[in-house]
């Protein structure tokens, strides 16, 4: 990032002018411009300085006049004004209109424009460095950082979500815990329009139902015990971003029709205040429920259901991806090595067909943690079956959302026995109230096959 400061000085004095310039000029990091009117000042405004020092009292136009037009095509450009003018009120007008500072020609005034700069500089490279991470932010959750997968659900979901960052419409998000709702919400949000603005997420089933109104709308200081200071809620700081939240299924019946009322009117009342506050949010919802089952149980409004489903996204189980749970363990491997200075580690085929005859009910989020422990309990360079542990509380949970034949599910089963067996067919066997040639006939159709 160049260090160079653009900065016009408007002066038809010439002694002044060439003293200030002489003075700035002592900063080699400052490339001063002394301009003799506002005409030569307009003239070249489109240069784009990053300051402007300005007199009041100039021979073609009045220092409020060519403030005003430097205003009206580079409204971002601070201008400072250094002049003889030394009416208060004509100072705090400027001040007020938009300038950056006022001062009046004095001895010190040199030092004190010095001084201006050197604050402006400080200024401009935290906004570099601000929009620096901002686009490192957005190269992060570019669709295909943030969701590792070749499969056809999860082309889709790009699919969808490219139509999703076009828009602002509601995107409502669904899938089983684990699948990356909230990823999915950020990526949506940081390769939008609104990217520049807050994201911010809430999770509606953690927060107490006599905590959420006040957690989303805010209150007036006052408007209750406690309440010793305004507070904005999540709908006002994240106005002019993306509001996402989690778990809405879970929001009770009152909350709903205010959230309703939020969605149709586009403004917010704080607890305990009269002012209606408008707001600009985009709503991202996800839940792990079916809204559609959650209406007709009554537990759920319908208004508010159809407000909500906009741009519906169903985020597929880890189970129905195929492939992408081998590319997802060694994306998973070579972070989490990579993060603690390991070498990388690979899978081996007997690791491979583990992880994919496993139906992962806790999806990309227990994957990330089978392969960690995987990662820490290999001693060499090769993850083996041995070192893959499925610590679910119900190792076969998930496999009748599976669409299988009646042979595919016994076929899984089975081999889940033989793995909890250490592979003993005879044990197995007694666990499962079947002959050993049931599973001997399955061992041969796998070989064969």
């Amino acid at each position: 990032m160049s260090n160079t400061l653009k900065i016009f000085i408007v002066e038809d004095d010439k002694f002044y002018g060439q003293l200030l310039k002489h003075h700035l000029s002592l900063n080699p990091e400052n490339e001063v411009v002394l301009l003799r009117n506002c005409r030569e000042c307009l003239d070249r405004v489109y240069e784009k300085p990053d300051v402007i020092s300005l007199d009041y009292m100039l021979p073609d136009f009045s220092g409020k006049e060519c403030f005003e037009k430097i205003k009206s095509e580079y409204p971002d450009i601070p201008v400072i004004f250094v002049s003889g003018q030394q009416d208060i009120k004509t100072a705090l007008d400027m001040l007020k209109a938009g300038a950056y500072d006022y001062f009046v020609k004095e001895t010190d005034t040199k030092d004190r424009l010095w001084n201006a700069i050197n604050n402006i500089r400080k200024q401009k490279e935290l906004s570099v460095e601000l929009d620096t991470l901002k686009q490192e932010v957005q190269k992060k959750y570019a669709f295909q950082n943030i969701i590792k997968g070749n499969s056809d659900p999860i082309k889709q979901i790009f699919d969808l979500m490219e139509k999703a960052v076009k828009t602002n419409i509601t995107v409502s998000l669904n899938g089983e815990t684990g699948t990356g709702k909230e990823l999915v919400a950020k990526a949506i949000h940081y390769n939008s329009p609104r990217a520049k603005k807050p994201f911010i997420a809430i999770n509606v089933s953690a927060i107490p139902e006599t905590l959420i109104e006040s957690e989303l709308f805010g209150y007036e200081k006052g408007a209750f015990t406690g309440a010793n200071a305004r507070k904005m809620g999540k709908f006002e700081l994240a106005s002019g971003g993306t509001l996402f939240l989690d778990e809405v299924a879970d929001m009770d019946k009152n909350m709903q029709v205010k959230l309703l009322r939020v969605l149709q009117e586009k403004e917010i009342t704080r607890i305990g205040g009269l002012e209606e506050v408008n707001v600009d949010t985009r709503l991202i919802v996800a839940t792990n429920k079916d809204l559609g089952e959650e209406v007709n149980a009554g537990r759920f409004r319908q208004d508010l259901y159809y407000r909500l489903l906009g741009l519906p996204i169903q985020l597929p189980p880890l189970r129905d991806r195929g492939n992408d749970i081998l590319l997802l363990a060694s994306y998973f491997s070579e972070e989490f090595c990579k993060e603690n200075n390991m070498p990388v580690k690979d899978l081996t085929p007997e690791a491979r067909d583990k992880l994919l005859n496993y139906t992962f009910p806790g999806n990309v989020r227990e994957l990330r943690s089978v392969i960690e422990l995987a990662v820490v309990l290999a001693e060499d360079q090769s993850i083996d079956a041995r070192h893959i542990h499925f610590n679910s509380g119900n190792p076969l949970a998930g496999l009748l959302n599976q669409e299988c034949t009646l042979a595919e599910y016994e076929r899984k089963i089975i081999k889940y026995y033989l793995e909890k067996c250490n592979g003993n067919v005879v044990e197995a066997a007694k666990k499962l109230s079947v002959g050993k040639s049931t599973i001997y006939r399955m061992l041969k159709k796998e070989k064969e096959s």
